[in-house]
């Protein structure tokens, strides 16, 4: 169960906490993995502790040529296909409303929503052209994106956009055994979340009925779920990992 042997993906973000346990639950479950974001030396530290069956295809998503030529780029590397795209890669700069710079807003709706969009276009493209009748597209959303938080307007944006988006584009695609899904991670243990204090882990926490942070690990579960065979079935849908902080 859940066997991606055999499989090709994609995965944005990969330095990070989040991205870079998406890839290694991937590849241990068989698939070959192009990994990317803007740390080379951190993607090739990946690359080197899991072994084969990894591509370093470096990518800085506020760049939009860049962009633009990643998925042609990672399917080069992995070998001709590509079966699996997460969209992982995030950016945050909070302001409030009423101080909120212009650049603000841009830069965060150009990485975390543009080149979400372009990536699942060219993505669903490939998918489609191979026709094997598989696959799967993983967007990384938020809670955030759900209910809003507070110096977060342009990230909230992004993230609910993302979710209107992703449901769009599985209607498109869905009669090609394209599937296409959110997972919206609560309050997770990466180095966002390494900048609070003790006192404010504790309060957050306190609100969370499992009392608890998420794990990288807890993510890349629901995405092994959504990237496999099993999960052919699910699509359109956002699916919630947050200890019941946010019962959708």
């Amino acid at each position: 169960m859940f066997d991606l042997t055999g499989k090709t993906a994609l995965v944005t973000g990969a330095t990070g906490g989040i991205g870079a346990e998406i890839a290694r639950v991937f590849h241990k479950h068989g698939a070959t993995v192009a990994i990317s974001g803007r740390k080379v030396e951190a993607l090739e530290a990946l690359k080197a502790e899991l072994g084969d069956r990894v591509h370093v295809v470096p990518c800085d998503l506020a760049d939009r040529a860049a962009v633009g030529k990643l998925i042609d780029e990672a399917v080069k590397a992995v070998g001709g296909r590509l079966d699996i795209l997460v969209n992982n890669a995030g950016l945050t700069k909070d302001n409030l409303f009423m101080v909120m710079k212009d650049e603000q807003w841009d830069d965060v709706i150009a990485v975390n929503l543009t080149s979400t969009f372009m990536l699942c276009r060219a993505g669903s493209r490939h998918m489609m052209r191979s026709k094997t009748g598989y696959g799967r597209i993983i967007n990384i959303a938020s809670v955030s994106g759900v209910f809003g938080n507070p110096g977060q307007g342009n990230y909230a944006a992004s993230k609910a956009g993302m979710i209107g988006m992703t449901k769009s584009l599985a209607r498109e695609v869905a009669s090609r055994g394209i599937t296409a899904n959110c997972v919206a991670p609560g309050f997770i243990q990466t180095a966002m979340t390494d900048v609070l204090n003790d006192k404010q882990k504790s309060e957050i926490a306190a609100i969370i009925p499992a009392q608890r942070f998420g794990t990288p690990m807890d993510i890349a579960a629901g995405c092994l779920y959504l990237a496999s065979n099993e999960g052919g079935y699910i699509t359109g849908q956002t699916l919630h990992i947050n200890g019941g902080m946010a019962m959708v």
